[in-house]
Order: structure tokens, then C-alpha cells, then sequence
């Protein structure tokens, strides 16, 4: 498979390159939590149910970890770009937020906590081999705790693992690889991975005819 061949120096690359792009105003603003790409659109954390400890994989500038943080959940999130975690440790890091930087597969192979909630927002779900990920988060959860995870849709007729380069298509081949798969192939592949109470669907854009947002919602067993 492409996740297992792929050099993850390279992939740190693709992520440091896209944290020193994040502007500095993302984490001068207030935490915000929502699964879409649209402001005030879609869902917010209730889809999450009331954890007590959330992990999010992925979590780029932790602001949803902030946020629920806020609120008194235990809030820890893991990402491989160590720019974006040293960024994320010094802005969220005073509200009781954690930060780890590791591959998300590493570290879930490795870790010996267990959550409430598992979350990815347009994170490690999208760029992660799913055969591999799913497990691994279900062994993470807690009974009955709930793994969701929002990304864009596929294209249609666009399946599988797809390789992005960083930068457009000059300079050095650093690259990682995302995932999409229709609604249906994604329950699969939840319930292969042993999850109950799956359920995937695409949540419509604010305007008719823009881009949707997939979300996919698991129970690991009670």
C-alpha cells in the first residue's frame, strides 16, 4: 500500500511547509469548533457526545482542541509537523491543552491511553490508510466512546489513495497521500474495523452546487 512506502521525512516536510504558511492571525483568534470548511455551517461538537478526554489526530492549529479544552474536556491532539506543534504548545498550550508530535499510526500503535472521543477534522482520517488507521483508533476508545471524522467528499470516480505533492509541481518530490471513498465504501470499512453504530454521509454546502463535506461518525463496542 501507498501509506506503507511513502518516507514520512518527506511527508514532515508537506506539514511544516503548511503550518509556516499558516498565518499568524489563526492563532491570535478566539478556539472555534466545527467540522465543515464553512463558517457557522454543519454540525459543532455534539457529535462528539459529552466526552470527558478527546484525542484528535491531525489536529493542525488545535484550535477545536482548544475549544473544547475550554469547556472542560481533557484535550490532547497529535500532529507530525513539529512547526505546527511547537506553534500549537505555545498559543494553546496555558489552557491544559496537549500536544505530541508523532505519525498518528506510531503513536496510536504506541499509546496506552484510552479516550472518549477520537476526532479528525480534515486531518489524519483523510491522510491516513483507513485499513490501517480504523483499528488502531478503536483500540484507543473507551467502550462505547465515538471516533468522528470530517473531509471532503471524493471526486466522483476519483477512489483510493491519491498522492499530493507539496508547493505545486516544482522544487524537491516531497509528497504524502490522501484517501477518499464513497459514503458506503467508508462504512465498510468502519464496520470491518470492528466499529457499531456507523454512519457516513456528505452534509451539503451553505449554496447549492459547492463542495459538501463527508462526515463519519463510529462507536467503538460497548
Amino acid at each position: 500500500m501507498p501509506a506503507a512506502e511513502h518516507n514520512y521525512d518527506d511527508e514532515r516536510a508537506v506539514w511544516n511547509a503548511y503550518a509556516e504558511s499558516t498565518k499568524k492571525d489563526v492563532f491570535e483568534s478566539d478556539p472555534v469548533f466545527r467540522w465543515t470548511q464553512y463558517q457557522g455551517h454543519g454540525p459543532g461538537p455534539e457529535l462528539l457526545g459529552e466526552p470527558e478526554s478527546v484525542l484528535e489526530i491531525g489536529c493542525g492549529t488545535g484550535r477545536a482542541l482548544a475549544f473544547l479544552a475550554q469547556r472542560g474536556v481533557k484535550a490532547r491532539g497529535v500532529d507530525m509537523s513539529p512547526v505546527m506543534v511547537a506553534r500549537t504548545t505555545e498559543r494553546w498550550g496555558p489552557l491544559g491543552v496537549e500536544f505530541v508530535c508523532a505519525e498518528v499510526l506510531d503513536f496510536l500503535a504506541e499509546d496506552t491511553r484510552t479516550y472518549d472521543a477520537v476526532y479528525s477534522i480534515f486531518g489524519a482520517a483523510w491522510f491516513s490508510d483507513p485499513r490501517r488507521l480504523f483499528p488502531l483508533v478503536k483500540q484507543r476508545l473507551a467502550p462505547g466512546g465515538r471516533f468522528v471524522f470530517s473531509q471532503p467528499p471524493a471526486i466522483p470516480g476519483a477512489y483510493g489513495p491519491q498522492g499530493m505533492y507539496k508547493g505545486g509541481f516544482a522544487g524537491p518530490a516531497t509528497y504524502t497521500y490522501r484517501y477518499s471513498h464513497t459514503p458506503a465504501v467508508w462504512r465498510s470499512l468502519l464496520r470491518e474495523a470492528g466499529f457499531d453504530e456507523v454512519s457516513v454521509r456528505v452534509h451539503d454546502a451553505p449554496q447549492a452546487g459547492h463542495i459538501g463535506t463527508l462526515i463519519g461518525l463510529a462507536v467503538a463496542p460497548r
